[in-house]
C-alpha cells in the first residue's frame, strides 16, 4: 500500500523513539506513531492546518519534503469515534488517545481515521479527460502505524510546498 508523509527535509521519513511529540493518536511517550495520508493532498493539509496556513503568501515560503512509502498490507482498524471527534479541533485529541488506546491494547498495530485535515470530499484529486479536470470527491484518511518501521520503506517524492488550490480544502482548527 502506498502513503504520503511530508517532513522537514532536515529530518528521517519516521521517528525512531518514544520521544514523538503527542498527537491525535498517541499521547506523550506513547511513540513512535507514524502518521500517513492516503493522497499527498491529505498529507500537506496536515502540516496547513497545524501551522495555520491559510494564506497563499505564507504558502509560497514553506519548503518540506515529500514522501511516498509503501507499508505492507495489513489490515488497518477503522476508529469507532464519532467524526466531529475523529476530526475536530485539539480539544478532540484525548478522546481519539483513548480510542488508540484501546485499540493498542488489544494487539492492534495500525489504525484508520478520516482525515481530520482534510474537508469532506476533498481528496478527489484530479484526471486527465479531454484535458484536466477534478475526479470524483472523496473524503481522505490518515492510517496510522505504530511501532516498529522495518517493513515501511520511503522514497522522495518532491522538495517543495502544498498546491495553492489546497488552501480552500483544509478544515482549518478554527474553521475558515
Amino acid at each position: 500500500m502506498k502513503v504520503f508523509r511530508q517532513t522537514d527535509a532536515r529530518f528521517p521519513m519516521l521517528w525512531e523513539s518514544a520521544e514523538q511529540p503527542p498527537g491525535r493518536w498517541h499521547g506523550p511517550g506513547e511513540g513512535p506513531a507514524h502518521y500517513f495520508a492516503d493522497t499527498p493532498d491529505g498529507a500537506w493539509a496536515e502540516l496547513l492546518r497545524h501551522e495555520e496556513i491559510t494564506d497563499l503568501a505564507d504558502l509560497a515560503t514553506i519548503r518540506r519534503r515529500m514522501w511516498v512509502a509503501e507499508i505492507d498490507d495489513t489490515a488497518a482498524e477503522a476508529v469507532r469515534l464519532p467524526t466531529r471527534l475523529s476530526t475536530g479541533g485539539l480539544d478532540t485529541y484525548p478522546p481519539c488517545q483513548d480510542e488508540a488506546r484501546r485499540l493498542r491494547a488489544r494487539g492492534i498495530t495500525r489504525l484508520q481515521a478520516p482525515s481530520a485535515a482534510l474537508k469532506p470530499g476533498a481528496a478527489g484529486g484530479v484526471m486527465v479527460r479531454d484535458g484536466t479536470r477534478p475526479a470524483p470527491a472523496r473524503d481522505g484518511l490518515v492510517i496510522v502505524v505504530f511501532g516498529d518501521t522495518a517493513s515501511i520503506t520511503g522514497w522522495i517524492a518532491a522538495d517543495g510546498h502544498p498546491p495553492p488550490e489546497l488552501l480552500d480544502r483544509v478544515r482549518y482548527f478554527g474553521g475558515r
